[in-house]
């Protein structure tokens, strides 16, 4: 069971990848994946950063590159990791440091 949760999880955000000549870029968000689940984790991405001071520091930083999507992306990017570390670990998720609502 774990394991097809961390393989969904993975699959709702992968982007395409394309290689070529030693070099490396990502295309938009693969068309092979969850959309339920990305669908969940978008939306729980866009809120994230009023509750999480961590989140919205990533936020902003995407934000100043000029792009809202792709800020959102990496702040659902980040969910995911936090999401697969408490997995991993077996612990329930604790917040470390106090937050507010902005």
């Amino acid at each position: 069971m774990e394991q097809y949760v961390r393989q969904l999880v993975i699959v709702a955000l992968c982007a395409a990848q394309k290689e070529s000549g030693g070099k490396e870029s990502r295309g938009p968000i693969s068309k092979k994946r969850n959309k339920h689940l990305q669908t969940v984790l978008v939306e729980a991405a866009k809120l994230a950063p009023h509750w999480n001071p961590q989140l919205a520091e990533i936020h902003e930083r995407e934000l100043r590159k000029g792009n809202k999507n792709r800020a959102t992306l990496a702040v659902a990017r980040k969910l995911v990791a936090y999401m697969l570390a408490v997995e991993k670990s077996k612990k329930d998720f604790e917040v470390t440091a106090p937050y507010q609502a902005a």
